[in-house]
């Protein structure tokens, strides 16, 4: 008798962003399949008996390839366990939770998506930075900062007019993402922030523009995982900001 697989979102760090219904699926479940930047403290929710499975994958750093980890959700469904994939943030906001619904759905395997709070809205909110403002931020878009391996490209010409632009995983391609935005028309003045670990206690935040940002990054060293606000809210972050960082405030700007 097949099982069913959940689909969690973990959220991006904090583990009281948790929601609710992720609480239940851990906690009933037979296995927990769950990545790299999942806080290790939600894992206290399982049940005795129950198996942790690390999947973890970061940028250039894969544990598991994405193939494995569909073939561990689909077999595990099938011999009729409960299983718990547990992803950073939403698990279908960048976060590969499509490719394992796919899968699953392919082999006649139920699941359900539980939706997690999203890194690319609760980063900007630890960091002081809200990303839309009736009066500098009409409108927001979330960008992978890397392009897929499907060769989809970021259509620079769209971004470099709206009004915030949010990276996921741009820390690593921060220097890629100034220089085309510029060349695109967007205005080397334009404020960025780049928070790295956020909403965790690690959280630190660099401010700057499209001109200055790299060398305001390199300046302070910090290290993935990283997101990039593009745009003129991240101006108030100096009036707002209210989680407690790492580092200077202000971050080098």
């Amino acid at each position: 008798m097949s099982g069913i697989v959940y689909l969690v979102g973990a959220g991006p760090g904090d583990p009281g962003l948790l929601t609710l219904r992720g609480r239940d699926c851990i906690e009933r479940a037979d296995a927990v399949v769950y990545d790299a930047l999942v806080d290790k403290r939600l894992l206290e929710h399982m049940r005795p008996g129950a198996e942790a499975v690390y999947a973890g994958k970061r940028e250039g750093h894969h544990s598991r390839p994405q193939e494995e980890i569909n073939a561990i959700l689909v077999s595990r469904g099938r011999i009729g366990q409960v299983v718990t994939r547990l992803k950073g943030g939403d698990p279908f906001m960048f976060g590969r939770g499509g490719e394992e619904a796919a899968a699953l759905a392919a082999a006649g395997v139920a699941f359900e998506v539980v939706p997690g709070v999203s890194a690319g809205l609760a980063v900007p909110a630890y960091a002081g930075i809200p990303l839309t403002h009736r009066e500098c931020g009409p409108d927001v878009t979330f960008v992978t900062g890397h392009e897929g391996r499907d060769g989809a490209r970021v259509r620079w010409d769209l971004l470099a007019g709206a009004s915030t632009v949010v990276f996921f995983m741009g820390l690593g391609h921060l220097p890629r993402i100034a220089a085309r935005l510029v060349a695109a028309g967007r205005d080397a003045a334009t404020p960025v922030a780049v928070i790295s670990h956020g909403t965790t206690d690690r959280q630190e935040t660099v401010t700057g523009t499209l001109a200055t940002i790299v060398e305001a990054v390199a300046r302070r060293s910090i290290g993935p995982p990283g997101l990039v606000v593009v745009g003129d809210v991240v101006r108030m972050r100096e009036s707002i900001r209210w989680f407690a960082e790492l580092g200077p405030p202000g971050g080098g700007a």
